[in-house]
């Protein structure tokens, strides 16, 4: 082996300061003897090289003489139908694995050899070339030095393509878009796609869908076939009974037309819940009939499970790995998702060795989420909402690299093209978790807009995530990714001004900037209209209120930057007309809370809407005295008085008091650390889609409830205060709003309890003494706590009133 890296070694000496090989006139050589496992690889690298240069690159079976330019493909069978000097270099290389190839540009012989594995490896082989390739109108060139030796660290490598409404993109698709986007999937190394059935907890169809549901995934399965990729489906239990002789037959009738309609399928996964939450005797009984149908159209299928549960019970769990330990052999394995509660560490050691585990990461959603974005500023929330275009590159290999070693690799949960970046990136860290982010985001902006912009795209997506860092209205850097991209907008041609992924990129930068110029403006606005009040004069509160109200309402009657608003609108029709890209329900038909976010583009900023109702309010007062004192209860809402705390949750200069013994990058779902929340709660809803100044009843709320500090399921909730007066009494007031509603109850470090479990949702504020022996040293945590089978403890606002 030593011999064989040091002529490996000595060759790329040689060739590091090479030039480019200039294929322009290239033959693909094909060597491979099994036909068979060529699979589409041959027409993939000639149709990508001529949608972007014009070439044809014509196939031949034999060496060109002469020196002249090729691009071999090979398997590991056919090494020894290579010249001699070639099986030499590629013989010092690392050796492949399954799924693996080498690759190598040979500068002396103006050649391109890809040596793949297996019939897998051949195609990625031809993926990372098409993805170093420089692909110009008439040019095609690679570098002089390219070496690479590779194979995938995890056999599960996938993303979920859903053919349903609330996907706000693929139910748009065409076969032939499904057919491309998996292709381009497969050339950073994805192995599986995830269908759904035409049944799922959404709408059967679409005023988008170009097919019936039932021949689109038959479609999609047989393209798969086609590129030698494993199809999953994800079939949630969507029946009402699966104990009843009858309702079964149903179920089981369902599944026979499904399962017959697509011609390759290799893995079920049926989610725990979330929806379809079943018993775990139930459930398996039911798998146990659901895998006889499946066997009898694909034999070698297996089904996986997940312990996807909203309020799951210790009595739910103990059932579920009893029965995943029992070694079914239709049970293929354990799927790590949304709303696990179960740290997937502890999950690894629950179930037995022999039995895989597979992440079904979220790359898709912003809060709400498995894995949302950390700390993230309302503003966002507010207009970008639950799902936007959403590249993540810097936080998803975060996220990944976390927690990869516990599983056997992924499949992600997607819905639909705004999560694109983060699928190129999860695929590229699920082949090697040591990939440089910015390595994929070069190899994603070369490949998909040009070389010539090969940089600007990568560090302009980059950019794109650091505008959702820390808050937004200090972060200036949001003007200058709009200035990178407008300046990258100027200089590329009409054809990549069209391009949808471009144009994704382009969107962002401008929506982000008109954000946070409106929330500055916005946010004045606010302060003036306080201002104004706080300085009534005797008698003067009606001219006030008057006053106070023209001014919040330039927000809208006065908009600040029409063009940039117009842009995004412009934008979001190329993209609907394009990909089918669904940002807004009018114009495009997306589902609310679905991608919509352009919708929000004007949601109000500051918190004009709650002093607007209060205004409404005190305004019907008649006696000034007691109007002049609403109003300063209005805007002292958040002052504790002399000697007392204040603190909101969802606000960063408060969460230095929140309890945490594990940092985002080692629990980035947060089952084990808090996380922030969004929303206020109305009483008996359990979601809304926007996230509104509007809760419990209806009324209109202060801004500051729609962000709360929260943790998940029975984790619990500290909040830590130091330096109070040990000798003083403290009332304790609480705002606890948010979308958990949970039963909660409240202790103190010292095992005082303030409060008993109470039933949240139902009012915002409570009031409660803070029990003197907490106080002995001058510094107290209040800790949180849900009953068992609660999704979560949240807590928005924290007065402590020194009495």
């Amino acid at each position: 082996m030593s011999i064989r890296f040091l002529i490996f070694f000595l060759f790329n000496l040689t060739s590091a300061y090479s030039g480019s090989i200039d294929l322009s006139k290239a033959r693909i050589v094909n060597v491979v003897s099994d036909r068979k496992a060529l699979h589409r690889t041959v027409e993939v690298l000639q149709e990508e090289v001529r949608k972007r240069s014009g070439i044809q690159l014509t196939v031949t079976t034999k060496l060109p003489a002469d020196n002249l330019p090729f691009i071999g493909l090979a398997l590991e069978s056919d090494l020894p139908q290579l010249p001699q000097r070639f099986r030499t270099l590629l013989q010092a290389m690392p050796e492949s694995k399954n799924e693996g190839f080498r690759l190598v540009a040979i500068e002396s012989a103006n050649a391109v050899l890809i040596l793949g594995h297996d019939a897998r490896g051949l195609l990625y082989g031809a993926g990372r070339l098409l993805r170093k390739l420089d692909m110009q109108p008439g040019k095609l060139t690679v570098a002089g030095n390219l070496a690479i030796a590779t194979s995938p660290r995890y056999s599960i490598r996938g993303h979920q393509l859903g053919y349903r409404p609330k996907t706000n993109a693929y139910d748009a698709f065409s076969v032939a878009q499904f057919d491309q986007y998996i292709r381009e999937l497969a050339l950073f190394g994805a192995n599986s796609i995830e269908i759904m059935p035409p049944r799922t907890d959404d709408d059967f169809t679409s005023r988008h869908m170009k097919l019936p549901a039932i021949k689109m995934i038959g479609e999609q399965s047989r393209i798969c076939a086609e590129y030698g990729l494993d199809v999953w489906m994800w079939y949630p239990n969507m029946g009402q009974n699966y104990t009843h002789p009858d309702s079964i037959q149903k179920e089981l009738a369902e599944r026979h037309e499904v399962f017959s309609s697509v011609q390759k399928l290799d893995a079920v996964f049926v989610p725990g819940g979330d929806p379809g939450e079943l018993e775990p005797d139930v459930l398996f009984a039911w798998l146990e009939k659901e895998a006889q149908v499946l066997h009898k159209y694909h034999p070698k299928a297996k089904i996986w499970v997940s312990p996807q549960v909203f309020r799951p019970t210790q009595q739910w769990f103990d059932a579920f790995y009893k029965h995943v330990n029992k070694g079914y052999n239709w049970f293929g394995g354990v799927v790590f998702g949304p709303w696990v509660k179960m740290p997937v560490q502890e999950i690894r050691k629950r179930v037995n060795p022999s039995i895989p585990i597979r992440h079904y990461p979220d790359i898709t959603h912003n809060y709400a989420s498995q894995y949302p974005v950390p700390h993230w500023d309302l503003a966002w929330a507010m207009t970008l909402g639950r799902e936007c275009i959403n590249p993540r590159p810097h936080d998803e290999k975060a996220i990944h690299n976390a927690l990869d070693e516990f599983g056997a690799g992924s499949i992600s949960y997607s819905e639909g093209t705004n999560d694109d970046v983060n699928k190129f990136v999860w695929s590229d860290q699920d082949w090697n978790p040591e990939t440089p982010v910015i390595e994929t985001l070069r190899d994603y902006g070369r490949l998909f807009i040009g070389p010539t912009f090969t940089e600007s795209v990568a560090q302009g997506l980059i950019a794109l995530e650091q505008n959702w860092r820390g808050n937004l209205l200090t972060n200036d850097a949001v003007e200058r990714t709009l200035m990178q991209w407008q300046a990258l907008e100027k200089s590329i041609p009409q054809s990549i001004r069209q391009n949808p992924r471009f144009q994704m990129a382009l969107i962002r930068a401008y929506y982000d900037a008109y954000t946070r110029r409106r929330l500055l403006y916005e946010t004045d606005l606010e302060q003036q209209a306080r201002n104004q009040l706080e300085m009534i004069e005797s008698g003067g509160s009606l001219a006030a209120m008057r006053q106070a109200n023209v001014i919040l309402e330039k927000a809208w009657k006065e908009p600040i930057l029409p063009a940039f608003r117009q842009k995004c609108f412009a934008l979001a029709d190329s993209l609907y007309k394009s990909i089918g890209a669904q940002l807004t329900i009018e114009r495009h038909g997306a589902m609310s809370g679905r991608g919509n976010f352009v919708d929000n583009i004007d949601i109000p900023l500051n918190d004009s809407p709650w002093l607007l109702s209060q205004l409404l309010q005190i305004g019907k007062l008649t006696d000034e005295s007691e109007r002049i004192q609403k109003i300063r209860e209005m805007l002292h809402r958040t002052d504790p008085g002399p000697g007392g705390f204040y603190d909101h949750f969802g606000a960063p200069e408060s969460w230095h008091r929140v309890v945490s013994d594990m940092s985002w990058a080692t629990d980035p779902g947060s089952l084990q650390s808090p996380r922030i929340g969004f929303g206020v709660g109305l009483v008996g809803v359990e979601w809304v889609d926007e996230i509104k100044a509007t809760g419990f009843k209806g009324q209109i709320t202060p801004r500051a409830w729609m962000k709360q500090a929260k943790t998940l399921y029975d984790q619990p909730l500290k909040i830590a205060y130091t330096e109070l007066d040990p000798n003083a009494t403290y009332q304790l007031r609480i705002a606890y709003t948010g979308r958990f509603q949970s039963r909660m109850k409240l202790m103190t470090d010292d095992g005082s309890m303030v409060h008993d479990f109470i039933q949240t949702g139902q009012q915002p504020i409570y009031e409660f003494d803070v029990p003197k022996a907490a106080l002995t040293d001058g510094a107290v945590t209040f800790i949180w706590t849900c009953g068992e089978g609660e999704r979560g403890s949240q807590v928005t606002e924290i007065w402590l009133v020194r009495k």
